[in-house]
């Protein structure tokens, strides 16, 4: 698959530094404190927040006296990609996501203003298409938005693939599927634009330094 045309161009007629078309809407989950629904592309996420509320008997020895717990669960939907193939909470690569989910949002979210209590975050993919983490990371962010919880700042993510032509490195925002399964080096940020703070970098693959620093 030719990441990059002569012309500029990937293969849905984006060019390299172009987001795909997304879609958003707030408060859809009317049992939820605060929930959203994000597209970008193909790929839809739903996110449901729930709280600050009282922690559950199992938190209990978490609960501190200084700030909440923060606490996220994701999921994919068997329905969500071609293969039918259903991600629980419970396997290795949920609970990873899951755990990444958490360390974010810890460092997004004011939770010192609400000791002894617990906020609850739940994603779930309906539609994978490439960049799941990064809309799921943008679908909680709207859904605490929603349930009114203080925040630091907006956090966005985005996935960035790196494509070499004619030893040129171009980087690819906003990955699809597809380019996702060309295994090109990934990138996988997260961050607060008002204060510049990165609270979240992953690499995927192995990048040499020097095409490292020009992503940068």
């Amino acid at each position: 698959m030719e990441l990059l045309s002569d012309e500029g161009f990937r293969f849905d007629g984006r060019r390299a530094a172009e987001f795909r078309k997304i879609q958003g809407r707030l408060g859809v989950f009317d049992h939820a404190d605060g929930s959203a629904i994000l597209q970008q592309g193909n790929t839809k996420v739903l996110a449901a927040v729930f709280g600050p509320r009282q922690p559950m008997a199992s938190q209990h020895g978490a609960v501190s006296q200084e700030k909440c717990i923060v606490d996220v669960e994701y999921s994919r939907a068997a329905f969500a990609s071609a293969e039918r193939k259903r991600r629980a909470r419970g396997d290795k690569k949920a609970q990873e996501i899951s755990l990444s989910l958490k360390k974010t949002f810890e460092a997004t979210i004011l939770t010192t203003l609400y000791p002894r209590s617990a906020i609850s975050i739940f994603v779930e993919v309906l539609q994978a298409d490439g960049g799941d983490y990064a809309v799921c990371v943008n679908a909680a962010t709207l859904a605490l938005i929603d349930a009114g919880i203080p925040i630091r700042d907006v956090c966005c993510a985005v996935s960035c693939g790196v494509a070499i032509k004619d030893n040129v490195a171009y980087s690819l925002l906003d990955l699809a599927y597809s380019e996702e399964s060309a295994r090109i080096p990934t990138i996988v940020a997260t961050g607060m634009p008002k204060t510049g703070e990165m609270v979240f970098f992953e690499v995927e693959s192995r990048l040499h330094m020097d095409y490292f620093r020009a992503q940068i």
